[in-house]
């Protein structure tokens, strides 16, 4: 991949493919909390292609791929069709906050030892998911608060802090283990990016 123009087609490639694993990770991979109201949460693996993609491809295509499949999940559920764009801006944030972490703090991709990799696997991975875990449960608490009224908002909150701080635990350990067996395949093939 020597040529821009193909890194670039490469890059918005992996973006769909890391959209559509969100969806599906999202979508089908989740057990849902029924809450009271006709609200729900849920428990999901979602935001570990999140992470996966800005691991892979960068903070902005990463973050746009989890954004956009998760987002696509939202739209397809009645459920939480309502939470769309507050999906989409938290989900493009996990991805933009684990990738600058990945490649501009941490060089990852220009790393050889395979201890240093998995320390800023790790590191990315909590600094996106950590974001999550405190800006979701918030942010959705006064999107409540505008939009359905503050005794549903009150009562998701407790909620989502639950299964966000859940989620992101899990999603840390399956992001960490699958970077960490996909990398160096990728790197053998050339298909790993430059970021």
């Amino acid at each position: 991949m020597s040529d821009l123009k193909d890194k670039r087609v490469y890059k918005i490639a992996l973006t769909g493919l890391m959209a559509a694993l969100s969806y599906v990770a999202f979508t089908f991979l989740q057990i849902k909390v029924p809450l009271p109201g006709g609200d729900a949460t849920s428990f999901h693996l979602g935001n570990t292609i999140c992470v996966l993609g800005a691991l892979l491809t960068g903070s902005f295509y990463g973050g746009l791929g989890g954004a956009i499949g998760m987002t696509i999940g939202d739209l397809m559920d009645p459920i939480y069709v309502i939470y769309a764009p507050k999906t989409f801006l938290l989900k493009f944030a996990i991805g933009a906050i684990a990738g600058v972490t990945a490649h501009r703090i941490g060089h990852i991709n220009r790393q050889t030892d395979s201890k240093k990799i998995f320390q800023w696997t790790v590191l990315s991975a909590v600094c996106g998911l950590g974001f999550n875990v405190i800006f979701d449960p918030i942010f959705g608490y006064y999107y409540k608060l505008y939009i359905i009224g503050k005794p549903a908002a009150e009562l998701v909150l407790k909620w989502n802090f639950v299964t966000t701080g859940t989620n992101a635990v899990l999603s840390a350990i399956a992001v960490t283990v699958i970077y960490m067996a996909v990398r160096p395949v990728l790197r053998k093939s050339g298909m790993l990016p430059e970021i």
